[in-house]
Order: structure tokens, then sequence, then C-alpha cells
């Protein structure tokens, strides 16, 4: 497992596969980037990318940091990666929390970004995400932990899609997994991520990115519907724009093949 010491911290990253066109994929709140290698990494890889995945300061083994940081700090930790590995310009793909570091990245620094592709993306919250951070920002300063079994069937039920908890035996199998993977929702280093929300709007500011740009929205996805992405790529010169169906937050795992051809046909890679 590589590791780097940048910006004072150590950060956690893989390198997978080779090729002139290498593909930074940066995970969202609460996840590793070994969330990528079940799917997405092999699939790039054999379309000939190098691939490599960060995982985000707040998550182990990457330093927890937990007295608190911003996406420009997990921004400036990317572009820190980006540089300490030499690489060339470089894609950028990341998902929800993952997807405004890497438009950070590249509004900051654009010479480093080849593509981009934003996926369960926003530029802005409205009432009721606004309502929900502080609903969170309350119990977790009160000290209330709902039970893992609670905490299980309300992520299966915000991150997925009807259409895959409509089979008992594969929603049962999702509640299994977010079970037993549960401690990761109480650990500190993801506590200060969570402290993050309300990100700020940058709707505005992302509207002068000027590398191509695709965004991907699920959609059944209730943590970031639709309509937020649409209203990204419209912002955005010349961004594409593409919905999947039948899936939620988590729609990188729920339909991957659909999520891999799309993020292959816009870097202009035959799908393998």
């Amino acid at each position: 497992m590589p590791t780097a010491h940048l910006n004072s911290i150590r950060v956690h990253y893989e390198d997978t596969g080779s090729g002139d066109a290498p593909v930074l994929m940066i995970m969202g709140t609460g996840s590793g980037g070994q969330a990528w290698h079940l799917h997405q990494v092999p699939a790039l890889a054999a379309a000939g990318h190098r691939v490599l995945t960060l995982t985000n300061r707040g998550i182990p083994p990457t330093d927890e940091c937990v007295e608190g940081f911003t996406v420009m700090d997990m921004a400036d930790d990317a572009i820190a990666l980006i540089e300490h590995l030499g690489l060339p310009s470089t894609h950028l793909v990341g998902t929800s929390l993952g997807a405004r570091i890497a438009a950070e990245v590249a509004l900051g620094r654009p010479e480093l970004t080849n593509r981009l592709v934003l996926m369960a993306a926003a530029a802005r919250d409205d009432r009721m995400r606004l309502a929900l951070s502080a609903a969170e920002r309350e119990m977790q300063e009160a000290g209330i932990v709902p039970p893992p079994v609670y905490r299980a069937a309300v992520k299966a039920l915000t991150h997925l899609s009807p259409t895959t908890l409509a089979d008992d035996t594969t929603a049962g199998e999702w509640l299994d997994l977010f079970e037993l993977y549960d401690g990761d929702g109480t650990a500190p280093g993801v506590r200060a991520q969570e402290r993050m929300q309300p990100l700020p709007a940058r709707l505005n500011a992302y509207a002068s990115l000027r590398v191509p740009t695709k965004v991907i929205s699920f959609a059944d996805d209730l943590v970031t519907p639709p309509h937020f992405g649409a209203e990204l790529a419209s912002a955005i010169r010349g961004a594409q724009y593409e919905e999947i169906p039948a899936c939620g937050h988590f729609g990188y795992l729920e339909r991957p093949e659909a999520v891999n051809r799309s993020i292959l046909t816009f870097f202009g890679t035959a799908t393998p």
C-alpha cells in the first residue's frame, strides 16, 4: 500500500495499470479509495489506463486529521499527489464529496486536468439538505448514536435504488454489508468529513471550469438528486450530462457496467 507524505500528512493511494492517460479517482464521504477497486479500477486498467485511487484525509490509513479540514485541503492533497507522482495531465473522476474535490482541482490547476468526470455531483445545497446536515450535526453534538442495524437500514433506503431493494435477497446482502462496515460511520475521521457539511455554494465558480467535463447523475439518487447534476452541467460551458437509470447514490456499485461505459466513452477509450 503506497503512502506519500503530502501537505504534512500521510496520504494513502494505490497505483494500478499503465498507460499514457492516467486517471485519479476520488471517493466521497466515509469511503476509502478501495471502493473503486470493486468495479471501476479493473475496467479502466483493462482499457489501458493507469489508475490512481486516493484515500482522502479522514479515512485510514490516510491520516484522520480529527481536528478538521476543508474541501480545499482535500483538493490540495489530490494536487500534491499528482505532482508527487510526476503525472502528466490527468483525468479526474470524483463522486459525491469526491466530485467537489475533483472540481476544485480542475478549477485551481486546470493544467493538471485532462478530462473531468463528476458523479452524484452538486454545487449547492437546498433547504432539505441543509436541514438534514443541521439535524445530523445536532445528533453528533448530543452524543446520540443510533444502533448499527438502524443506520444500515437508513443508508440502504437513502443510498440505493428501489430497483435494487425490490429483491429481498439483494436488499439483505446490502443491509449486511452496511452493518458490517458501520464502524466507519462513527470513526473520528469520518466525523471530521461530515462536519464540513453544509458545503459552500460553488455553482458560479464551477461555471468558469474550462476543462472537458462530464456530469453523471443517478436517477434514483436521494442524497444528490439528478436535478443538481443537470444544473451543474448546464452551468459549465460544453459539459456533457448523462443520467443513469435504476440506481441511487451508490450508482457506481449498483450499475457499474453503465458507469464504466460512460466514463470510458468520455475518455475516448474503447470499453474492454
